[in-house]
């Protein structure tokens, strides 16, 4: 096992995007020393609700629940309320939902923060997926803007509402960073380090250049977790990032 950079751990947050709840388990087992954060999104929290994030809770380790909330304002706060209360250290909210319903986010876990006596939580708001390029929003979405364009609205958005920061590809990071200033939080997704394959994602930058770029959260997915040698992959990563950062 090489000898791990706080520093760098603390900004690499693991998508849990399995089939199986014991893969999952495995994967935080296996890697909670490599990794800072693990994220449970739609595929794994839809199949096993709460199962996973106790189990992730019982490993004091963090959690960010990946659940992109969009719906009406009271709808979103109550379950902005409910994921606080279940212990997730940061979750987010799509920003197309508007201002009105990114500030019901906040609200609702705020009051869950004071009812239980949690610290304040990281709420990301989703600007532009990173499978979305600008053809599919111009020609599917009849949206004129660039993606990079678009994105920094989202986040100027997110931002007059209260919330931490935003979910954004590497390609935005300068813009956002210049915009809106190094504490909003930016976290990438859409990394994929030099040796790994591309897959679906089109807006996808190597952790290195994220990290350079300014991200504070960096997600890594199938480039861990469906490598035929877990650790040694993300080893690799490490190794990647501590040479080029």
């Amino acid at each position: 096992m090489i000898k791990i950079n706080e520093k760098i751990r603390e900004k690499l947050v693991l998508a849990l995007d399995v089939e199986d709840i014991n893969e999952a388990k495995k994967l935080v087992e296996d890697l909670s020393p490599y990794i800072g954060t693990f994220k449970v999104g739609l595929q794994l929290f839809c199949g096993y609700g709460l199962e996973i994030v106790n189990f992730i809770k019982e490993k004091n380790a963090d959690f960010f629940l990946d659940v992109k909330l969009h719906d009406i304002p009271n709808t979103v706060e109550k379950a902005s309320f409910n994921v606080i209360k279940n212990g997730a250290n940061f979750f987010n909210v799509h920003a197309t939902g508007g201002i009105e319903m990114m500030k019901a986010a906040r609200k609702g876990a705020m009051e869950a923060c004071v009812k239980y006596g949690k610290k304040e939580p990281i709420i990301l708001a989703v600007t532009v997926l990173t499978s979305i390029s600008d053809e599919v929003l111009k020609e599917e979405l009849s949206n004129t803007k660039t993606s990079a364009d678009f994105v920094v609205q989202l986040a100027k958005n997110a931002k007059t509402a209260g919330l931490t920061g935003v979910v954004a590809s590497a390609k935005e990071l300068p813009l956002i960073k210049k915009e809106l200033g190094d504490d909003f939080i930016v976290l990438t997704p859409g990394i994929r380090p030099a040796w790994s394959a591309t897959n679906d994602q089109k807006r996808i930058a190597t952790p290195t250049s994220a990290l350079n770029d300014g991200a504070d959260y960096i997600v890594l997915g199938r480039a861990v977790t469906a490598a035929e040698n877990r650790i040694e992959a993300i080893e690799k990563i490490y190794q990647e990032i501590e040479e080029g950062i």
